[in-house]
C-alpha cells in the first residue's frame, strides 16, 4: 500500500499515512484530465464579446443612391457589412461558454490529478493547517520549510480565517477546501499542500 510522510508546519516528519491504492497507485487518465481542464477554462470565460449587426450600427437610414441607372452596384445602406464602418456579418455575441461534465468524470479526473502529484513526489501532507495569527510572513516561512518554493495549492479541511489572510498575498499560492477542489487547480500548481484531515475526506469521497 502506498504511504506518504505527514509533516508539521516546521517541516518535521510526524508519522506516515497509508493511501488508497485505487487512487494514488493508479495510472493517471490523461483524457479525463484534458476534458476537466477544458470544462474548467470554458467556465472561466466571460463571454462578453459583442459586435454590431446591421440594425445596431449608427447611421445609414437613407439609401445612398437610386437603385437603377447610375451604373454602380445597388446599395440599400452605407452601414452594410460590405462597407467600411459598416456592420459585422455573423460576428460574435455575448454567450455563456460553460458546460457541466458528468460527476463521475470530474471525480475520475480528480483521482488522476492526485495520483499524478503523488507519483511526481509533489504531494505534501501536514498534520494540521492552522495558524495562531494571520501573518503572511509566518506562512511563507512554513512553505519554505516544507520545500514549496514554487506555485502551490493549499487544501484545507475547514475554513480558517487566519489561513485565508496569511495565504492570499503570497504569489502563486491558492487556497481551496477539500469539498470544492477542482482537478485543474491541482494540475495548474507545481506543488500540492494538503492537511491530513482534508486528504482523509478526499479519499473517502473518491473511493
Amino acid at each position: 500500500m502506498a504511504t506518504v510522510d505527514v509533516k508539521n508546519l516546521e517541516g518535521e516528519k510526524v508519522k506516515e499515512l497509508e493511501l488508497a491504492d485505487e487512487i494514488f497507485a493508479s495510472r493517471p487518465n490523461q483524457s479525463l484530465l484534458w476534458e476537466a481542464t477544458k470544462a474548467y477554462l470554458a467556465g472561466q470565460r466571460r463571454g462578453t464579446h459583442s459586435t454590431k449587426s446591421r440594425g445596431e450600427v449608427r447611421g445609414g437610414g437613407k439609401k445612398p443612391w437610386r437603385q437603377k441607372g447610375t451604373g454602380r452596384a445597388r446599395v440599400g445602406s452605407i452601414r452594410s457589412s460590405l462597407w467600411r464602418h459598416g456592420s459585422i456579418a455573423h460576428g460574435p455575441k455575448p454567450r455563456d461558454y460553460s458546460y457541466q461534465l458528468p460527476r463521475k468524470m470530474v471525480l475520475g479526473a480528480l483521482r488522476s490529478a492526485l495520483a499524478a502529484k503523488f507519483q511526481e513526489q509533489k504531494l505534501t501532507v501536514v498534520d494540521r493547517l492552522s495558524l495562531e495569527a494571520a501573518k503572511t510572513k509566518t506562512f511563507a516561512a512554513a512553505l519554505r520549510k516544507l520545500g514549496l518554493e514554487k506555485t502551490v495549492l493549499v487544501v484545507s479541511e475547514q475554513t480558517d480565517r487566519s489561513l485565508e489572510l496569511s495565504s492570499r498575498n503570497i504569489k502563486g499560492c491558492e487556497l481551496a477546501h477539500h469539498h470544492s477542489v477542482h482537478p485543474y487547480q491541482v494540475l495548474s500548481h507545481d506543488g500540492l499542500l494538503i492537511s491530513e484531515g482534508a486528504l482523509t475526506r478526499l479519499q473517502e469521497a473518491l473511493r
